[in-house]
């Protein structure tokens, strides 16, 4: 446990070095990554994120994807679950943790999910993700019915070589980076 924390910590710092200009740049690298796989052409439910301030920011992606006819659906904790939702801008409030969260009454059922981009503090190349501690990508991704291909999307910076995991964790099938 010290040992994930010290990589929490390590992360954070590597982050808070960035400059603003440098996490855009990357963030816009990233999805345009993200925007030229056949995985991303093929996928009609896109499960995104409205990130943290310190993670890969996902407002320009959120809009621009709608706007290319992708049903893009995003997450809101309620208690020790997340569920998705249909992302509507205008339909977004500040929410668990302070993160942008829907407010639809309308949940999107795990198999209805093509691609999901999932968060993480770090990753390794092969996939093998730390969170932030509470498991909520672990246990979402875990159903039975869950059935979309994982991108994980971070900056070069929080990519390690090997990283601390459970038999519960669940890995991504890939990771971008700006890279």
């Amino acid at each position: 446990m010290e040992e994930k924390k010290e990589i929490r910590r390590i992360v954070r710092q590597r982050i808070k070095e960035m400059t603003p200009e440098c996490r855009d740049a990357a963030a816009v690298a990233i999805f345009r990554n993200i925007e030229q796989s056949h995985t991303f052409d093929e996928a009609h439910c896109i499960a995104l994120f409205a990130a943290m301030n310190d993670e890969v920011a996902t407002s320009a992606a959120l809009l621009r994807w709608r706007e290319m006819g992708k049903r893009v659906v995003v997450p809101r904790v309620e208690g020790d679950i997340m569920r998705f939702y249909d992302y509507d801008p205008a339909q977004m409030t500040i929410g668990a943790f302070g993160i942008e969260e829907p407010t639809s009454e309308v949940e999107v059922i795990p198999k209805a999910i093509d691609l999901m981009i999932v968060p993480a503090r770090a990753f390794t190349r092969e996939g093998i993700r730390l969170g932030r501690g509470g498991g909520f990508y672990d246990k979402y991704m875990s159903q039975p019915t869950f059935r979309a291909y994982k991108i994980g999307i971070a900056y070069a910076c929080q990519i390690f070589d090997s990283l601390p995991h459970d038999p519960h964790d669940i890995a991504v099938d890939t990771v971008v980076t700006e890279r």
